[in-house]
């Protein structure tokens, strides 16, 4: 996609599709946590769906753009979604379903992207100018979404996949997790950056695997 559009039409096509995973994601964090009797989220208006009220500066506009003109691994985070462990009901297991939310909301993103895609490929022979922005949009939805899925994954704090995992195991763990939290950002940047973690082969058969779902 990324050779068919200039830096400025690769901005508005993905501008819209990294806003609404980056904004539902911590939604469906708030909105999870508020079904297990944490308020907190809902108290502060985070579960709107402004974007405004879920937007980093850096890490939701500065760098997912700076990344998609480059090309390679989007990577980007918002505000997180404030999260009180004390109010859950089953605060271990309740923590691990609240953070799980946030990843599947972007699997279930990147489904609804992939009709945009559909509808999108079936009008941009008969209504060029309105099919071809919805299957680049589409395409570029499911990416996003795909990809923030999976890296919020990853078992590295302050990411989901810690907070799932310290719910599946001993405390102990949690507590390394908390312990390591303040460098997380860095390991991740360092490991994606050197190479040694590298999820576009995961990322890739994902895609592959939702644009035959639809498209086959």
């Amino acid at each position: 996609m990324q050779d068919e559009l200039n830096t400025v039409q690769l901005l508005v096509v993905l501008a819209p599709p990294l806003l609404l995973a980056i904004t539902l994601h911590e939604v469906a964090h708030g909105w999870m946590a508020l079904r297990f009797g944490d308020s907190t989220a809902h108290a502060q208006g985070r579960l709107s769906l402004n974007p405004l009220r879920h937007v980093d500066p850096i890490g939701t506009l500065l760098v997912p753009g700076l990344l998609a003109v480059i090309g390679g691994f989007i990577f980007g985070w918002a505000k997180p979604v404030p999260v009180d462990y004390r109010r859950l009901r089953q605060p271990k297991r309740d923590m691990a379903l609240v953070a799980l939310a946030g990843p599947l909301s972007n699997l279930l993103m990147a489904l609804a992207w992939a009709l945009v895609a559909l509808f999108g490929h079936g009008l941009q022979d008969s209504v060029a100018w309105l099919g071809k922005p919805m299957l680049l949009m589409g395409l570029a939805g499911i990416d996003v979404n795909v990809m923030l899925g999976v890296l919020n994954l990853v078992p590295i704090p302050p990411l989901d996949g810690s907070r799932v995992l310290a719910g599946l195991l001993p405390d102990r763990f949690g507590q390394a997790m908390a312990r390591l939290e303040p460098y997380g950002l860095m390991i991740l940047l360092f490991l994606l950056v050197s190479g040694v973690l590298n999820l576009l082969p995961i990322v890739s058969s994902i895609r592959h695997l939702i644009l035959m779902l639809f498209f086959s």
